[in-house]
């Protein structure tokens, strides 16, 4: 048998690694264009131009692709979010930071956020829960951390009031969750730019 070498390794890894992003990216388009139920895998192999059978080499089937692309999606928000908040020092700014960028990437981000929506709503996880209704654990929650994080760092400091953490967290989440959740074909009563402002402003307020 003949041996692979390193470089030919690193070459062949290389172009997997592209091949499987040019995959999610198409299933990125896809989703966002027909929606789940009809994202079969020869739909997204036409956006991406390659064969039905090369996607399954690399996913198993469609729902292995959609929880890995749901992972993907998720990591790549939360990393950008993190990013703009450790820029600031101050619980205040942090809180404020956190908010704005959130609100930020998903108005710059129009089709991940749909293909992200989707999923949550139509997908099943491994377990076949619906995303939906899945209760994973928050202690791996990131985003749900970094807050937890802000506000009591803030509360040590002097910055924000006494007041119960968690649900300060679960109002701040589900004010950013209410504006990405509305479809881009309904209109909007505020745009992104005034939701944000507003909400930072209500936020901070009850924060003080």
């Amino acid at each position: 048998m003949r041996e692979i070498k390193p470089a030919a390794q690193g070459k062949q890894s290389f172009i997997a690694g592209a091949r499987r992003e040019q995959i999610i990216e198409a299933a990125i388009q896809t989703l966002d264009e027909i929606g789940y139920v009809k994202a079969s895998l020869s739909e997204i192999a036409k956006r991406a131009g390659i064969s039905t059978a090369l996607i399954s080499y690399h996913f198993s089937d469609k729902s292995d692709l959609m929880n890995q692309l749901l992972m993907k999606l998720m990591e790549d928000s939360t990393s950008s979010i993190m990013a703009k908040v450790r820029l600031v020092n101050t619980p205040r700014e942090k809180l404020s930071v956190f908010i704005e960028a959130s609100l930020a990437y998903q108005g710059t981000h129009p089709s991940r956020n749909a293909a992200l929506l989707e999923i949550i709503f139509n997908a099943r996880t491994p377990e076949n829960i619906p995303y939906y209704k899945w209760n994973d654990d928050e202690d791996d929650d990131a985003l749900l951390n970094e807050l937890h994080s802000i506000l009591r760092e803030g509360q040590a400091v002097g910055q924000f009031s006494a007041f119960n953490i968690n649900v300060m967290a679960k109002m701040i989440q589900g004010a950013i969750g209410e504006f990405m959740s509305v479809s881009p074909a309904h209109t909007q009563p505020v745009d992104l730019e005034t939701y944000s402002h507003e909400l930072i402003r209500i936020v901070l307020k009850a924060a003080l």
